[in-house]
This record gives structure tokens, C-alpha cells and sequence, in this order.
């Protein structure tokens, strides 16, 4: 995209073309960019800034409609089309799904020489530290499982149902793309004792309220920047939410090669995390459960 609106004063649109928005000062780019949209459908937009190896600046969106003129077809659109129609399958055909959180991204790799891990043994690294994240977990959902059933319940899996199973990295690729998972009746379970339905579960960042006692849910949306620091994202769906990584941001980065501020601009992102008022109630802000990277997936732009 080669010009976006910005909406930063709704009663006073300014339609900015990317030559004339990368001249601006770096105080009124971090200021505008949460309030992009796209010209032709309204869609959500982002800016990424001019890469060091000579990558010029740009606007897109990952929320382009269908028909709009700004989108352009590229191989990873495809992918995240079919995606969405995997799990559009998924949601006619299932009776509940399994969210895979250990699957790993599609961009990972072994490095080479590296010694293979067993699955039971990488389920059990993964599932020790949370033992007690589980406990907190009874505590908390007590008043949500009494007070909104339809909403999450404490159960066994299944067995006479079609269960379905699915990682993260299609998950959020079904919702980029708008399919029926957000709005559906669908039972998901986030391990093998708690299930939600999945209209309550997942939250774009737009939507995004503190819940009663901190329960959690699948936030997603995309990532307009990261602070100069490199320990907040800030989505471009809300400009009054921030997701804090300082504590995990070097295995965070290590996982989806982050090695810039570009790299994750224009990103979408989906993490199972709580969220909750800052002390001056004035942002919200959503934490990963246990901080633990596996709960999270970024799907970074093609350069």
C-alpha cells in the first residue's frame, strides 16, 4: 500500500502516502501508526519503516477484505487462506478441538548437530513448570465456571465425540482471515481440563476487557510496533493495549527470529494470556500465562 488514512483524529482524517509519513518526526510516527487504515476497505493497516539492507518503507494490512484493491495475492496470503478454510472445515466436522501448544512454528528448525527430543520428554519439560499455574487456575475460574457455564467449564475429554486437534500458527492465520472460529459454539479445550467456547475464548485486542478473577483467553490481532526497548508490543487493533516481553523476550525472539523492530511490525500474533488494568486504569494490559512461549505464536510479514 502506498498511501493509508490515519484516524488518530476521527472528526479530521489525514490520508498520508508512505513517502510523506516516513518524513515525519519518530515521535509523530509512533503517535500515528496505531491509527492506520487502509483507503479502499477500512481494514486495520500498519507501517513498517525502511529496512537497513535497503528495504523501503511501506503500508499494508492484514485485514484487507476479499475484494478490496489493495490486496495483493502473495504465497503466504494463500497459506493463510487455506488455513482458514482448514479450520472452517475443522469447525463444521468437530465436536471440540484441542489447542496443540506444543506444536512448534513452522519457521523453527533444528540447528544442526543439535541432539533430537523426544516428545514425552519436551511435554514433560513443558508441563513441570506450570504445575502450579494449573492450581492457580482452579482458584480463579471458580466463579466463572458457576456463574457463566457456557462460557468455561471443568471437564475430561471426550471420547465418544470428534475431537479435533490444532496448533496456533493456523488458529490465528483462520482468524486473520476472518473464519467462523471467532463467532463459533465450538468447545475448545486449552489442556485436558478446561473447555471453552470458542466465541468466548477468542478476543481480538480490539475486544479485549480485564475478566472477573483474571481468567485468560486467546488474544489476537496484529502488532502495529514495539517500543524502542524492545519490551512492549502494541497492537494495531487498540492503541490503549500493550503486551509486556521483557522477561521472555530473548527465547521469544530466538523462536520466530526477531533481530529487529521491522522484523515484527505488521505481525499478527495470538497468546493465551490475562489482561488487566495498569495502576493508573488508563491501559490495558495483556500478560502471557506463566510467561511461557509456547503459548504464544507470531506470524511475521514476507519481505
Amino acid at each position: 500500500m502506498l498511501d493509508a488514512i490515519c484516524m488518530f483524529d476521527e472528526d479530521e482524517p489525514v490520508t498520508y502516502s508512505v513517502f510523506k509519513f516516513q518524513k515525519l518526526s519518530d515521535a509523530d510516527i509512533e503517535r500515528y501508526r496505531q491509527s492506520l487504515i487502509c483507503p479502499q476497505c477500512h481494514g486495520k493497516a500498519y507501517y513498517r519503516k525502511a529496512s537497513l539492507d535497503g528495504k523501503a518503507a511501506c503500508f499494508g494490512s492484514r485485514y484487507h477484505q476479499a475484494n478490496c484493491k489493495e490486496f495483493k495475492p502473495s504465497q503466504a496470503k494463500a497459506r493463510e487462506e487455506q488455513d482458514a478454510i482448514e479450520v472452517n472445515q475443522l469447525v463444521v466436522d468437530s465436536d471440540a478441538l484441542i489447542i496443540d501448544f506444543t506444536k512448534r512454528p513452522s519457521i523453527h528448525a533444528p540447528k544442526a548437530g543439535a541432539k533430537p527430543v523426544s516428545k514425552e520428554k519436551s511435554l514433560q519439560a513443558e508441563s513441570g513448570p506450570n504445575v502450579g499455574e494449573e492450581r492457580e487456575v482452579v482458584d480463579s475460574y471458580k466463579v466463572d465456571v458457576e456463574s457463566a457455564k457456557d462460557d468455561i467449564s471443568k471437564t475430561s475429554l471426550p471420547d465418544d465425540k470428534r475431537v479435533s486437534t490444532q496448533g496456533l500458527e493456523k488458529l490465528l492465520h483462520s482468524l486473520l482471515r476472518g473464519s467462523e472460529l471467532a463467532e463459533s459454539e465450538l468447545w475448545v479445550y486449552t489442556d485436558d481440563k478446561y473447555r471453552w467456547r470458542a466465541k468466548n475464548l477468542f478476543v481480538n485486542f480490539a475486544d479485549a476487557e480485564p475478566t472477573e478473577n483474571g481468567a485468560p483467553r486467546m488474544y489476537w490481532g496484529t502488532v502495529s510496533h514495539i517500543d524502542k526497548s524492545m519490551q512492549w508490543l502494541n497492537p494495531s487493533d487498540s492503541r490503549d493495549v500493550g503486551i509486556p516481553i521483557e522477561e521472555f523476550q530473548g527465547s521469544l525472539f530466538e523462536r520466530f527470529n526477531i533481530k529487529d523492530r521491522r522484523d515484527i511490525e505488521g505481525a499478527g500474533i495470538i497468546l493465551f494470556g490475562k489482561c488487566f488494568l495498569n495502576k493508573d486504569k488508563t491501559r490495558k494490559i495483556i500478560q502471557l500465562w506463566g510467561k511461557d512461549i509456547s503459548r504464544v505464536f507470531i506470524s511475521k510479514l514476507d519481505d
